[in-house]
């Protein structure tokens, strides 16, 4: 009972539909999904696996995942609610068939609440064994498949959006973007940058990343640490969340901060910080729905056209140039601006 009150009580919680936790001792499966709001549709959020210090941590990672979820759909104009699943362990060891479809019928227990897509460690393969014990997944080989290159797309759309709004020009040739993290989405982000005539400066804890994107892009390698001092015009978290923080902020010499991890800022008062420090924040949730936006238009019953998830996550740089537009004029940061306009299309329970 003390732990239950304790997740109700969690400062992260901000009234969950559902969190469920899930085990499956003959497969091993350890996770938990979160289902955040349904209100505009069903929720929809991709699965990460991670070797978590705690299930604490688990627990706050998914909340807030699933939570940024709900805000995401609704700034990308998607009839989807929104949920987040993670599971338990060592990505190298623990994975099985047994173990996904133990966790595809954790998933089907929902009936539809949740659907599930791939995300940090997971493939499209790790899904289609989820797929095997439900149909609520999303992201399928042969259909959307792989969103990482979308969510690229969207991420680079909203550099462009942010480069016009803090430099008069969307124009990238000759900027010089920092890149934190050279996994799947930010190396396809890398190419988009450098074939605009970026420079790029790189960091990431797989040297094979590193040793690619300097052999590819000319790009400039920096130790983990070293990514937040460098001279650049853009900062591009594109790994982990929670970059952002009292830490990092002092050392930061760029103009924009626009990539695609989750939860860049580690508690919401550095969003005005970052603003009274006269950086520019693309919020994350707004920036990255370019993979969702892919997976939403698998899930239409009309079925899924690649052109037209193509033109909707284009859509992503007009969103953050109204969001840019409206703190300026309401003097908030932009952070702040992109939940209250969440929270407004989330309060009529339907989209514009």
């Amino acid at each position: 009972m003390e732990f239950i009150v304790a997740v109700f009580n969690h400062p992260e919680f901000d009234q969950h539909e559902q969190v469920v936790f899930c085990s499956d001792q003959e497969s091993g499966l350890k996770a938990i999904i979160a289902v955040h709001s349904t209100r505009l549709g069903p929720a929809v959020g991709g699965c990460r696996m991670w070797d978590y210090v705690s299930d604490e941590d688990a627990l706050v990672d998914v909340l807030r995942l699933s939570r940024g979820m709900t805000y995401k759909n609704a700034m990308a104009g998607l009839p989807l609610g929104g949920g987040k699943s993670v599971i338990i362990g060592n990505a190298k060891t623990i994975k099985s068939e047994a173990l996904f479809r133990a966790f595809g019928r954790m998933v089907h227990r929902l009936n539809g609440s949740y659907y599930s897509a791939e995300d940090v460690n997971i493939t499209t393969h790790d899904i289609m064994q989820v797929n095997q014990e439900t149909p609520f997944v999303a992201g399928l080989e042969g259909k959307s498949g792989n969103p990482a290159p979308f969510t690229a797309l969207g991420t680079y759309q909203g550099i462009k959006a942010a480069a016009m709004h803090q430099f008069g020009s969307a124009d990238l040739n000759g900027k010089v973007v920092a890149v934190q993290g050279l996994g799947s989405v930010g190396f396809y982000l890398c190419e988009y940058l450098h074939a605009e005539g970026a420079k790029l400066i790189v960091t990431d804890i797989n040297e094979d990343a590193i040793t690619r994107a300097v052999n590819q892009f000319g790009a400039t390698a920096v130790g983990l640490n070293d990514i937040y001092a460098v001279d650049a015009d853009i900062y591009a978290p594109c790994a982990l969340g929670a970059t952002l923080n009292d830490d990092t902020l002092p050392q930061l010499k760029v103009k924009i901060i626009a990539g695609c991890a989750n939860n860049q800022l580690k508690r919401a008062e550095h969003g005005q910080k970052l603003r009274q420090m006269g950086i520019l924040y693309a919020p994350d949730y707004v920036i990255n729905a370019g993979g969702i936006i892919n997976v939403a238009f698998e899930m239409r019953p009309q079925g899924y056209s690649s052109s037209e998830s193509t033109a909707k996550v284009k859509q992503i740089y007009d969103t953050l140039l109204t969001i840019f537009e409206r703190a300026d004029a309401e003097n908030l940061p932009t952070s702040t601006v992109a939940d209250l306009m969440a929270q407004e299309i989330i309060a009529r329970g339907k989209l514009l």
